[in-house]
């Protein structure tokens, strides 16, 4: 590696509800500079994010990019795997893996260490991978058990005041302005106009 190199790290977590302190901690325990750590706050179900595309952009031969865990650059084998050639193959950059110290590509650039790094990095995507499965599918079935105990999942169905029929009927003879409608029973105006369409079919029965 050239003496002439930037450091970065990239951060990733699922949600905007999710904190992303453990993974800052790793990163400034490594001395990346913070202005040269990306956060994304969304899923990884797919690498279409703003801050992953802006460091892709800065990243140059010789880079290195920290990452707290392999399962931050993709949450399946095949992207994990995919994401890892375009960082080390199609923009020349080194990667750390700080949970996994085996995944250094800056180690061992001879022919065995490359094999040995490439081994590793498909164990740990496919273990990466199937727990991601594992999850999805303990979480399917902690949802259909609670759906079967009739437990409702979602937002609470907002429900019409008992005088819906009369506050239509006023809001139909011009009586009663919307804006006035949707303050007086607390409805968005989308839910006030599918309550208005169930109402009329209802009365069409």
């Amino acid at each position: 590696m050239s003496n002439k190199y930037t450091v970065y790290g990239y951060v990733r977590v699922s949600s905007a509800d999710q904190n992303e302190d453990r993974q800052l901690i790793a990163m400034g325990e490594m001395n990346v500079p913070a202005a040269n750590i990306f956060t994304d706050k969304q899923s990884g179900k797919d690498f279409q994010r703003p801050a992953y595309q802006a460091l892709l952009n800065r990243l140059q031969p010789g880079d290195l990019l920290y990452v707290k865990s392999i399962d931050r650059l993709g949450r399946n084998y095949d992207e994990i795997q995919n994401q890892w050639r375009i960082i080390t193959k199609e923009r020349g950059a080194d990667i750390f893996v700080i949970d996994m110290p085996l995944l250094d590509t800056r180690r061992d650039k001879n022919l065995l260490g490359t094999f040995i790094a490439d081994l590793v990095l498909q164990v740990l995507s496919f273990v990466a991978h199937s727990e991601r499965e594992n999850i999805k599918s303990r979480q399917a079935q902690g949802i259909a058990a609670a759906k079967a105990k009739g437990v409702r999942f979602g937002r609470p169905v907002k429900k019409p005041p008992e005088n819906f029929g009369a506050i239509v009927r006023r809001y139909e003879r011009g009586k009663l302005p919307l804006a006035d409608i949707l303050a007086e029973t607390g409805l968005k105006e989308a839910t006030f106009y599918r309550r208005l369409r169930e109402y009329r079919a209802s009365k069409r029965k």
